[in-house]
């Protein structure tokens, strides 16, 4: 096995443990009982649930550093029509994951959410690429920082001219500016408030995001010495955990709003992360443990999909529990994991029971080489 296959099965590995604690963190058996690092900050904070997005983003930059080789990091032809109808593709696919089952008596199209975690995705992946195929490793630096800065000062310019608090749940210029653009009836409404996390005006320092990962990528790419390139990597996601950390005083790490220090802190966690696991497999060449993660990270867009299907499913789905119609979410949850291990407990086993169910058909399509890309 080659060295550049080798340092794919870290990213692998990587890709298939957030896939892996994505699933864990958003299928609790019920929400009342989830222990404290599975949930998400209220509003600013990170915990471990606030790694699992970012690091998606992450990812996706390393993973384009070797997809873009082949393409020769061309402007224009193939690879542009690759990230044009791939972008496309995995936005239409959020759109259709929000108006899953699309057809019912009580749908109203005026309320679909526009935005979400792939409509993100794919407008990250979009922008990201076209600086990419456009500048060098100096120039993405500047620009990255550019964003990042230009979005703390967007936001506080707005607190400044509303009086109000820039960073404030409900007083936040991506809040004005989604209600503005896509109406309050097309915003998320998971926080008490019509507020979508994946907003519009936040997908810009979410595209840094990326470019940190493809920064990373470039790190792997290049290097000849998997030990000296996994030093450098995690000083390099050391000093950005603290950079973060340190322009959180002023800007509060905050997922929902995607601060620019929420960027810089989980893209150094993220570097430091991916940088053990290519210290493990590429200098150990301790290998074993990382094949179900490798399995997980297979088919991840699938995976994304099908999980978000399962769980509407459940939720839609009714069972008469004690003479009361409940989801057939809570009736799995009530009737087998809860008697088994407790409220709490029952409530990450019940997560647990999830995990396991679709490493199994990851498995499965993994031996049978089935693999779906977008």
């Amino acid at each position: 096995m080659t060295q550049q296959q080798d340092r794919l099965i870290a990213l692998d590995t990587f890709r298939g443990a957030t896939i892996a604690l994505m699933i864990l963190v958003n299928n609790p058996g019920t929400w009342a009982h989830v222990y404290a690092p599975l949930r998400h900050a209220q509003w600013h904070g990170c915990s471990l649930t606030d790694l699992v997005f970012p690091f998606f983003l992450f990812i996706v930059g390393v993973a384009m550093r070797f997809s873009f080789e082949k393409y020769e990091m061309c402007k224009y032809g193939p690879l542009f029509w690759k990230v044009i109808n791939r972008t496309i593709t995995i936005f239409v696919f959020g759109l259709l994951l929000n108006a899953f089952p699309f057809i019912r008596q009580d749908w109203d199209w005026s309320t679909l959410r526009i935005l979400g975690v792939l409509q993100r995705i794919a407008l990250a992946y979009f922008f990201a690429s076209i600086i990419v195929v456009r500048t060098d490793i100096k120039g993405l630096v500047k620009i990255s920082l550019g964003l990042l800065v230009s979005y703390w000062l967007l936001l506080i310019g707005y607190g400044w001219y509303s009086g109000l608090d820039p960073y404030g749940l409900k007083t936040n210029l991506v809040l004005v500016l989604d209600k503005l653009i896509l109406g309050e009836s097309h915003l998320w409404g998971g926080t008490g408030i019509q507020f979508d996390p994946e907003g519009l005006l936040s997908t810009i320092p979410s595209i840094v995001t990326v470019l940190i990962g493809f920064l990373v990528g470039t790190m792997i790419k290049t290097a000849n010495d998997h030990k000296d390139n996994a030093q450098r990597m995690a000083v390099l996601g050391a000093l950005l955990v603290i950079l973060g950390w340190v322009w959180g005083f002023l800007f509060p790490i905050n997922k929902q709003l995607w601060t620019s220090s929420y960027v810089l802190y989980t893209g150094g966690i993220a570097t430091i992360v991916l940088s053990a696991m290519i210290w493990l497999i590429d200098v150990q060449g301790i290998k074993l443990w990382s094949k179900p993660f490798v399995i997980f990270g297979s088919n991840s867009i699938f995976i994304f999909v099908a999980s978000g299907i399962w769980a509407n499913i459940l939720l839609k789905i009714k069972f008469d529990l004690d003479g009361k119609l409940v989801s057939g979410y809570s009736y799995l949850y009530k009737t087998v994991f809860q008697p088994l291990a407790g409220d709490l407990n029952g409530s990450l086993l019940f997560a647990l029971f999830h995990v396991l169910m679709f490493w199994l058909i990851l498995a499965w399509m993994y031996k049978k080489k089935i693999f779906i890309k977008l």
